[in-house]
């Protein structure tokens, strides 16, 4: 793999918009690193690079928001996290990943127009569409570190806060993040290599920490999870033209 400057400068801007998509939005826009990252890399040196570094990037998030998470909605959701990153791995290297993607993206969309245009505000979702959304967060967070998308559908549903949204995100996605450390090594994608060129790029991850608290903190509760919509509607459709591509 040439490490040219294109390739440098793409790895800074997934790593710094992760980190702020950690901080800040609950891991909405990070969806777009593997992606990213993949445009000059395999998929497979993205997701194993980021894990990382996303784990640095939880411990300063939780810093922040571990006393608001809702404890009830964790419960709800991780065991079937657990789950999906089981599946993820037996699975590993069936699917095509142009179809994965594709597939998330549409879902993303669908996510995002939903919360836009009919908003469930005045009730809650059923339970079993909390733990399916946990199962397949942990399934595509697996994949691409892209378990945002399903987890905030069923979240933004849940008449939560800004603060509690976040919290619960951010530990859900935090616990995911480091159960999938066993299945990565197993699978040999935790080298050396990877861990020194996430090493190389810890700055930059505190730094999207620190973009994303002051961001998300300048905004009002109805304006913050009109942003997170449109952020799964944008993403959704990058996702789609790379899946198409």
């Amino acid at each position: 793999m040439a490490f040219d400057w294109v390739f440098v400068a793409l790895m800074i801007v997934a790593v710094l918009l992760t980190g702020i998509s950690k901080s800040g939005f609950a891991g909405g826009v990070g969806v777009v690193a593997v992606p990213l990252i993949s445009l000059k890399a395999s998929p497979t040196f993205a997701v194993a690079v980021m894990l990382p570094l996303l784990i640095v990037m939880d411990v300063f998030s939780l810093k922040a928001w571990w006393r608001q998470r809702v404890d009830r909605l964790l419960w709800l959701m991780f065991p079937p996290a657990i789950l999906g990153v089981a599946v993820g791995y037996f699975t590993y290297g069936w699917f095509d990943e142009a179809l994965l993607t594709l597939l998330l993206g549409i879902f993303s969309v669908l996510f995002g127009l939903w919360g836009l245009l009919k908003p469930l505000r005045g009730r809650l979702l059923p339970t079993w569409v909390g733990r399916l959304c946990g199962g397949i967060a942990g399934f595509t967070s697996f994949i691409a570190h892209a378990g945002g998308p399903p987890l905030n559908f069923y979240l933004l549903q849940c008449q939560l806060t800004k603060q509690q949204f976040l919290g619960t995100a951010v530990v859900f996605l935090a616990i995911t993040n480091v159960v999938k450390l066993v299945p990565y090594t197993l699978l040999g994608l935790v080298t050396f290599d990877n861990l020194t060129i996430a090493l190389l790029l810890m700055p930059v991850a505190w730094l999207g920490i620190r973009l994303g608290l002051v961001i998300q903190r300048r905004m009002d509760g109805e304006l913050f999870f009109r942003v997170i919509l449109c952020l799964l509607i944008l993403l959704g459709i990058r996702l789609i033209i790379d899946g198409v591509s």
